[in-house]
């Protein structure tokens, strides 16, 4: 129908903000998960003596090891893409922030926009891998017309501030009662 959309787009600040949230909720989940399944196969002793790693994991049995590397890759790869498609482009960080992951012209992101954008976070994150960095990411939004990050050119998403107070709710719609003038 060619209509102009147009949406605010969410300023570096705010998007930082989001996945800081994001990360420590993605890392507190993989610790937790991690100790879980150290606890599971019997090695809480051995964490409480400060074993180190490679002790702690050579007395682990193979099969706790091969699961639990198995789940924490998926909170690690796919934390920001379940919850972008299940929650309509949001994490809880920028649910919290207001923010959305959108289409380009304005539509939802599906499921592989969103395991797009987020397969490429890894290079927007470059030169960190554990602690996220978001150098290259950080330039991309800086030379982006649209703010987007190398990730979002690819997937052909933009990040936008929701703007909830400017629409009126079903309830106040509906609640007031209109006259008719005639």
């Amino acid at each position: 129908e060619r209509v102009q959309l147009g949406f605010a787009l969410a300023s570096i600040g705010n998007r930082f903000l989001a996945v800081v949230i994001d990360h420590f909720l993605q890392f507190f989940t993989i610790f937790v998960v991690g100790y879980f399944f150290l606890t599971i196969s019997g090695i809480g002793d051995m964490i409480d003596n400060h074993g180190s790693v490679f002790s702690i994991l050579q007395e682990m049995p193979k099969w706790t090891i091969a699961l639990m590397i198995i789940v924490l890759f998926l909170i690690f790869a796919g934390y920001f893409v379940v919850f972008e498609w299940l929650w309509n482009g949001q994490t809880p960080g920028k649910k919290l922030l207001k923010l959305r992951v959108i289409r380009e012209d304005g539509r939802p992101i599906t499921f592989w926009e969103s395991a797009a954008r987020n397969l490429l976070r890894l290079f927007d994150t470059f030169p960190g891998f554990v602690i996220p960095i978001y150098s290259v990411g950080l330039i991309t939004i800086f030379l982006s017309r649209r703010d987007q990050r190398l990730g979002d050119v690819f997937a052909g998403t933009v990040v936008i501030r929701e703007r909830s107070d400017e629409a009126l709710g079903f309830n106040e719609v509906f609640s007031t009662n209109i006259t008719d003038s005639a």
